[in-house]
């Protein structure tokens, strides 16, 4: 599931993944997002070597990347469940969805600095204006640091 946050992908596009998308070499994943757009998203080291200790564990070597016991695709829904069954054996307090993860992605791409234009081609936004909601959160983010940092504030 670090997947979901370490590449900001729809939980729909995640589900959809086969072995031929990931690839370790170019550290990234192919995704066809809404209205079938394809895209080439970076993702982690650490994502890619989860991915690659789950391919081993569950034999997974071609089709479809995340498969459920009857080694057919995942539904969107299973991973989902899955997600929050794993999250019910953590301290984490506060209630974590697939597309909350994917806000806190592109929250923090745009805390760290990455352009808008950048943020919205990883996210697959067709328009800028959808991803211009993300930063509303940076601009407190920053007003909140301005205000406890600076001397005259």
């Amino acid at each position: 599931m670090e997947l979901f946050y370490s590449s900001g992908l729809r939980l729909s596009e995640l589900a959809s993944l086969n072995v031929a998308d990931a690839d370790l070499y170019t550290e990234s994943v192919r995704v066809l997002g809404k209205g079938r757009k394809e895209r080439v998203c970076p993702v982690g080291l650490p994502a890619l070597e989860s991915i690659s200790r789950y391919r081993q564990a569950a034999q997974v070597h071609s089709g479809p990347l995340f498969i459920n016991k009857s080694r057919k695709r995942m539904s969107a829904r299973s991973i989902w469940l899955t997600l929050k069954r794993y999250l019910s054996e953590t301290s984490i307090p506060i209630s974590i969805s697939p597309h909350k993860l994917r806000h806190s992605f592109a929250t923090h791409m745009l805390d760290g600095g990455a352009d808008l234009r950048s943020v919205q081609a990883l996210l697959g936004h067709a328009s800028l204006s959808t991803t211009q909601i993300y930063t509303h959160v940076t601009v407190e983010r920053l007003k909140k640091a301005y205000s406890e940092a600076h001397p005259r504030a």
